[in-house]
């Protein structure tokens, strides 16, 4: 009888893992796949999500540093610069599989390349079987990501209005010429797809291009993906990997009885920018801290509704406003992202939103007062 099992060896299960064996509850993490895998994702690491790392990432895992950002619309442009790092990024393939070993060196047990088929709330414990066996633990935390379907154990499957689409690709390149097109700069495209955006940006060997768009409004992504590359003069064959993304801001059950969903199984996820890790990292420990409550100092399993409390009052409320911010620009795209890249202020307040300086009700009370926005 394990205190804890966590499914899933992503950034949030593995965080909650390292926290859990921190912590000294008896923990396993399953995970489907053998580290290091490839995980299709842009790599932008926020420094919001780097403050909740309790350690410092190897100078070999850092693929590159970012200080601005270009914004383009159409035929219109801004850039807008900060003088410190405002993302660091990774491969999530390297990325990943360190925070797997960081997990690691806590003690806790784990398992990869064991796919976990289901999760079920007995009255006292949690069963789950998985693709090599069963096991049982007090509680369990569901960090699979978008993709999976064991968290349809806590909450129905998303509708084609609360998910999006990204495809993405790596398109190879020499360093020096990553350097010059983007010296420390990403590239934002908006207009390119339905309620999102592409993106192009740096790393050490190639460019991480991808699109990205709410399900409903993006109807033919490979279709705008391959326009997309054409028209930033990529002209190779390329691999395109898709996934989904929830929208964050929307209300989901995120707990069971027993179970517990972290990351973007739980839909923790910024609806506008679609950035995860930050509340992937932080949800997985903060699920962790009130499971060892629980078995350490003899709580109430009931007491697992702090999970929810403590999320909401971490990052909720920033999510909701992200989800309304979102439906607001792409409801008035021309008029909105006109005024984003006519105006650097604008741009460059949201900067301070991507790092968490303020969030996303500060920045749209801003907005309203100075530039009345209607």
């Amino acid at each position: 009888m394990y205190d804890v099992i966590i499914v899933g060896g992503g950034p949030s299960g593995t965080s909650a893992g390292r926290r859990a064996g921190r912590l000294g509850i008896k923990t396993l993490l399953l995970e489907k796949e053998n580290f290091p895998r490839y995980k299709p994702c842009g790599g932008g690491l926020s420094e919001h999500a780097m403050s909740y790392l309790d350690f410092e990432l190897p100078q070999d895992i850092i693929e590159w540093e970012v200080t601005g950002a270009k914004v383009i619309f159409k035929d219109q442009s801004v850039n807008v610069h900060k003088d410190r790092r405002v993302s660091t990024l990774v491969s999530r393939s390297e990325f990943d599989n360190f925070l797997l070993e960081k997990a690691k060196e806590t003690g806790i047990e784990i398992h990869t390349g064991e796919k976990v088929l289901c999760c079920r709330e007995m009255s006292d414990f949690v069963k789950v079987d998985t693709s090599q066996g069963t096991y049982q633990a007090k509680f369990a935390i569901i960090a699979e990501g978008a993709q999976g379907f064991v968290k349809t154990c806590v909450r129905s499957v998303d509708n084609k209005e609360e998910y999006g689409i990204c495809l993405v690709t790596e398109v190879p390149a020499d360093e020096r010429e990553i350097e010059k097109r983007l010296g420390k700069t990403v590239e934002l495209h908006f207009g390119v797809a339905g309620g999102g955006y592409g993106w192009i940006f740096p790393h050490k060997t190639y460019y991480s291009v991808g699109i990205g768009g709410v399900v409903k409004d993006f109807p033919h992504p490979k279709e705008s993906m391959l326009n997309f590359l054409k028209e930033n003069s990529f002209f190779g064959e390329y691999r395109l990997h898709g996934h989904k993304i929830p929208w964050g801001g929307i209300k989901r059950k995120v707990m069971g009885s027993r179970i517990l969903l972290s990351g973007d199984a739980a839909g923790f996820v910024d609806a506008f920018s679609g950035e995860g890790l930050a509340y992937a990292i932080r949800s997985g420990q903060i699920a962790a801290e009130v499971i060892a409550g629980i078995c350490l100092q003899g709580k109430n399993p009931a007491d697992l509704n702090e999970y929810k409390a403590l999320c909401q009052a971490e990052f909720g409320t920033h999510l909701k406003y992200s989800l309304i911010f979102s439906r607001l620009i792409h409801s008035f795209p021309e008029r909105s992202f006109k005024l984003l890249t006519g105006n650097r202020e604008i741009l460059d307040k949201y900067l301070e939103v991507m790092d968490f300086k303020i969030d996303y009700k500060d920045y749209l009370r801003w907005a309203l007062l100075n530039f009345k926005l209607r």
